[in-house]
């Protein structure tokens, strides 16, 4: 009974086709076959809880995103290990991308500048307590060095936030696999047999803290995607700027009408007048 009207067939309520098996993705009131799923945005995830006429308003913004894909110009690039974010300043916007030559392909959401909200990168540490193995008798056992040492393990997660009405944000990777440090080794510094002692040691008391703690930016990985971080915060909190003032300059540039009282090319005023006869020309702005 479990498995009733399990295998009966189904069509998509999106292209109309038949459902094949495992290929079923359930909607809040109907199904949807997996090619069309795959044509909704990577960043949407709320497509359980949509209905089948939300999924098609997606999809129809999809085909005026491609439009947008084709029309893009790349001016700058900068690259994670799997994520590229493509801007295209003249166009103020920009699209995250796995592979830059499939953009057609992929058809990656294109943003503007002036719907980013927000945009950080947040660092996640994880630290694993390292144990020496000692015999005892005919027993293993594992005890801790003194001091401590540990290993430490680092991701780097970068989320843009953005005024979308099919996702709040994107969130992606700028390491393909952590960056681990120990605390043993200087954090990225190891001894140098040519250095003499008392240089080693200052360089391991600037890279480590206090109980084998580790200062990660002295490390050269971490300190790579630190970068890639702060360029990607640099490119967009600038494009933001830029609109910005654009968009400032625009409200203050002044306003030209033609007065259909006295027929001046006037600038109107700031109450909407007509500069030479007073009349209220706002209306025909």
């Amino acid at each position: 009974m479990a498995f009733f009207g399990l295998f009966d067939k189904k069509t998509c309520a999106i292209c109309g086709g038949e459902i094949g098996l495992l290929g079923n993705r359930k909607l809040e009131d109907g199904n949807c076959c997996k090619s069309c799923a795959s044509k909704l945005s990577p960043w949407f995830d709320e497509r359980r809880h949509s209905t089948v006429e939300q999924i098609k308003e997606q999809l129809a913004y999809r085909e005026e995103n491609l439009k947008a894909v084709e029309n893009f110009h790349t001016t700058r690039t900068i690259a994670c290990d799997r994520w590229n974010v493509l801007l295209d300043e003249d166009a103020r916007k920009f699209i995250l991308t796995r592979d830059p030559r499939k953009i057609t392909e992929t058809n990656p959401d294109v943003i503007s500048f002036s719907d980013i909200t927000g945009c950080r990168t947040d660092v996640d540490e994880d630290r694993t307590e390292e144990k020496r193995e000692v015999k005892r008798g005919d027993k293993t056992e594992y005890v801790s060095y003194n001091p401590p040492r540990y290993t430490y393990r680092y991701n780097f997660k970068y989320i843009i936030n953005v005024n979308n009405p099919y996702f709040d944000d994107m969130k992606f990777e700028l390491n393909s696999s952590s960056v681990e440090i120990k605390s043993d080794s200087g954090s990225g510094f190891s001894s140098d047999p040519k250095a003499g002692l008392l240089e080693n040691i200052l360089n391991a008391a600037v890279s480590t803290g206090v109980g084998g703690a580790v200062n990660p930016r002295n490390n050269p990985e971490y300190a790579k995607y630190e970068k890639i971080g702060e360029d990607i915060t640099e490119a967009l909190t600038g494009a933001q700027t830029i609109v910005r003032e654009e968009k400032e300059a625009a409200n203050a540039a002044p306003k030209i009408a033609v007065c259909p009282y006295c027929g001046a090319q006037t600038e109107v005023t700031a109450d909407g007048k007509c500069e030479y006869c007073g009349g209220y020309i706002a209306e025909q702005i």
